[in-house]
């Protein structure tokens, strides 16, 4: 190799190395500003503790822990599972049953609603995982595009794994947000990360991490109160989110998934409302789901439920997780109607 052959290798490998420490710098300017956004935003102690957790827990099938087996980051599972349905002649029929997202009514008493409330309309989704399927998440806007609501709450699962990138989820939230009506509350899931939160927020959707918000109305006022995820992460904290609630108030929990249940219940909730099941995704005939991935009674898998003086309603979810298809199991996006008790004691009875 000639001088002159030489130098121009050498100025070339300056200009990539300097175009790596570029690119480099830029990244970790990048990530330098989401931390500050995020302590900003959360504080110091919550940010730390969720990336610090999520890091620890990255791409593990087996953790220690409330839950110890992780099916979702078992990968060659995956492609078990999907042969087997194959072999079954089952797959591309679940296939289109997850494409297949429908609105279900739910009608909720609550005692001591505000007359202002009473008709109150919340569209609630969950487990929306918009980067598994185009198509599922291509019916969930089709199905709420013209519905008309009050308020809209998400519980969590925004995207298909539990570590990684989350471009693609993001680029699908931001077209569901676009036909979701203000206000637009939400809490994360064990699929996803805090660095989503400035993401989403920035779409009009006001996240929900151990913190509350008052719903007014009419001069009247309710309560929403939102945890950080409390099945994967485990760094949900009620006492904290709930901290400003007037004990007289009625209050809504929203949590990704139905296991805080107790917590919620003697905390004095009136309505918790929740996801992460999938109703069991890939369920026996009738409906009855092979696993819940949840440590709960099973009558709180899906639908709505009660729990000592607490209403509780649990998604089986606009999408899928590990594989997607559903088997007697509908995707649901949910219409609540809050309603005061109707006093069925008749005439000249005490009310």
């Amino acid at each position: 190799m000639n001088s002159r052959s030489f130098a121009i290798l050498s100025a070339g490998s300056s200009k990539i190395l300097a175009g790596i420490e570029f690119f480099s710098g830029r990244l970790v300017n990048m990530q330098d500003k989401l931390l500050e956004s995020l302590e900003r935003r959360l504080g110091r102690l919550h940010t730390r503790q969720r990336l610090g957790i999520e890091a620890d827990f990255e791409a593990k099938v087996f953790t220690f822990g409330a839950h110890f087996f992780h099916l979702e980051n078992w990968y060659s599972i995956h492609s078990l599972i999907k042969t087997c349905l194959r072999l079954a002649g089952l797959y591309r029929r679940g296939q289109r049953n997850a494409a297949d997202v429908r609105l279900q009514h739910n009608e909720i008493e609550l005692a001591g609603l505000p007359d202002a409330f009473d008709g109150f309309r919340l569209l609630h989704l969950s487990d929306l995982h918009v980067d598994m399927d185009s198509k599922s998440t291509e019916a969930l806007i089709g199905c709420i595009s013209d519905i008309d609501y009050d308020l809209c709450v998400l519980t969590g699962d925004y995207r298909a794994s539990t570590f990684g990138g989350y471009e693609r989820s993001l680029a699908g939230m931001a077209r569901v947000a676009d036909c979701l009506k203000a206000p637009v509350y939400g809490v994360l899931g064990n699929h996803d990360s805090v660095r989503m939160v400035p993401a989403l927020e920035e779409m009009g959707i006001r996240m929900l991490l151990n913190e509350s918000a008052v719903i007014d109305r009419e001069g009247a006022s309710i309560y929403l109160v939102g945890i950080d995820d409390a099945h994967y992460f485990r760094v949900d904290n009620i006492e904290k989110a709930a901290e400003g609630v007037p004990p007289e108030a009625v209050s809504i929990l929203l949590s990704h998934t139905p296991e805080i249940y107790r917590q919620a219940a003697y905390a004095d909730f009136d309505l918790l409302l929740c996801g992460h099941t999938h109703g069991g995704q890939i369920c026996l005939p009738g409906g009855y789901p092979i696993t819940l991935d949840a440590n709960c009674p099973r009558y709180m898998g899906s639908g709505p439920w009660k729990y000592h003086k607490m209403t509780g309603y649990t998604s089986t979810g606009a999408g899928t997780s590990i594989v997607n298809v559903r088997l007697n199991c509908p995707a649901e996006a949910t219409l609540h109607r809050l309603t005061r008790p109707v006093n069925k004691g008749g005439p000249g009875c005490a009310t």
